[in-house]
C-alpha cells in the first residue's frame, strides 16, 4: 500500500505513466516506471566507488535470480540482490514534505526506496535499512510540469518527430524535425526538453536517436523501456532476448 502511494505521487509529480516492458510492435499501451530523482554523489567518505561515466549514478539498480540490488559502475554488487523492487538513489518528495520533521532527512538523495515482502524501506548507500515507510509520514509532492517541445507524428503508418511551434502543414516535408520513416518513436522525459532522447524502432529493432536524427544507441535491441532511467540516471534499460533487462549508458556500455 505504501509503495502504491509513493508511485502515485511520482505519477503526479512528473505527469507520466507506469513502467512497462511491453513493445509497441505488439501492443500500444506504452508506459513508464516510477523511481526517485538520481544522485551521483556518495557522502560517506569511506565509501569508494569506481567512476566510469560521471553522468550516471555510482550505484545502479540490478536484478539477479529474480531479486534486485545495486551494482557499482563496474557491474559488481555493492548492495546484494535481496529486494523485490528497488528504485534509484534519490530524493523522495513524499518524505521531504512530511509533517513529521524527524523523517524528512530520509527523503534526501542519500537514500533509495526498496521493497521486500511488500514492505517499503529507505536504505543508505551501504545497504542499511534506515527507515520503514508509514502512511502517516507521507507528505504531498509539489506539481512540476515541463511542456514538451517535440512530439511524435504518424504519417502513412510511419513515425516522425515534429516541433509543435513550427509545424503547420504535414504536406510540407521541410516542416518535420524528423520525417516519418520509423516503425515507432517515443520521446523520453528528461531534463533537456530541447534535446530529448527518443526510443525508436527500425527494422524490428530498438535503438535511441536524438532530434537531429543522430543514432545514440544502435538498433540492436529487442526492447528499450520507456521509463525514468534516462531522466534519473542518464541510462537506458534494454534487453536483447525479451527477458533479461539491463542498463546501458549513452555510449552503449552495459552495467
Amino acid at each position: 500500500m505504501i509503495l502504491r502511494k509513493l508511485k502515485l505521487s511520482f505519477l503526479i509529480l512528473y505527469s507520466i505513466f507506469a513502467f512497462s516492458q511491453s513493445k509497441p510492435l505488439k501492443r500500444n499501451n506504452v508506459s513508464k516506471s516510477k523511481t526517485a530523482i538520481k544522485s551521483n554523489t556518495v557522502n560517506d567518505a569511506s565509501t569508494k566507488l569506481p567512476v566510469i561515466n560521471e553522468e550516471v549514478p555510482l550505484l545502479i539498480p540490478q536484478k539477479k535470480n529474480g531479486k534486485s540490488g545495486f551494482v557499482n559502475q563496474k557491474g559488481n554488487f555493492v548492495i546484494q540482490p535481496e529486494y523485490d523492487l528497488v528504485m534509484f538513489f534519490g530524493e523522495d518528495c513524499n518524505l521531504l514534505n512530511s509533517s513529521n520533521e524527524k523523517v524528512r532527512k530520509f527523503g534526501s538523495s542519500d537514500f533509495a526506496t526498496v521493497e521486500k515482502n511488500k514492505i517499503a524501506f529507505r536504505i543508505n548507500k551501504s545497504g542499511k535499512k534506515v527507515y520503514q515507510y508509514k502512511d502517516a509520514d507521507l507528505g504531498k509532492c509539489k506539481l512540476e510540469l515541463k511542456k514538451a517541445l517535440f512530439h511524435a507524428y504518424i504519417l502513412k503508418g510511419k513515425y516522425g518527430i515534429i516541433e509543435d511551434s513550427k509545424f503547420k502543414n504535414p504536406s510540407d516535408q521541410s516542416q518535420f524535425t524528423i520525417y516519418p520513416k520509423y516503425q515507432y518513436l517515443y520521446i523520453l522525459e528528461g531534463d533537456d526538453v530541447s534535446n530529448p532522447m527518443i526510443v525508436a524502432t527500425y527494422n524490428d529493432k530498438f535503438g535511441v536517436i536524438d532530434v537531429n536524427n543522430k543514432i545514440i544507441i544502435p538498433f540492436e535491441y529487442a526492447d528499450i523501456k520507456r521509463n525514468y532511467s534516462w531522466k534519473l540516471g542518464k541510462m537506458f534499460e534494454v534487453t536483447k532476448d525479451d527477458k533479461n533487462y539491463y542498463y546501458i549508458d549513452s555510449y552503449n556500455r552495459s552495467y
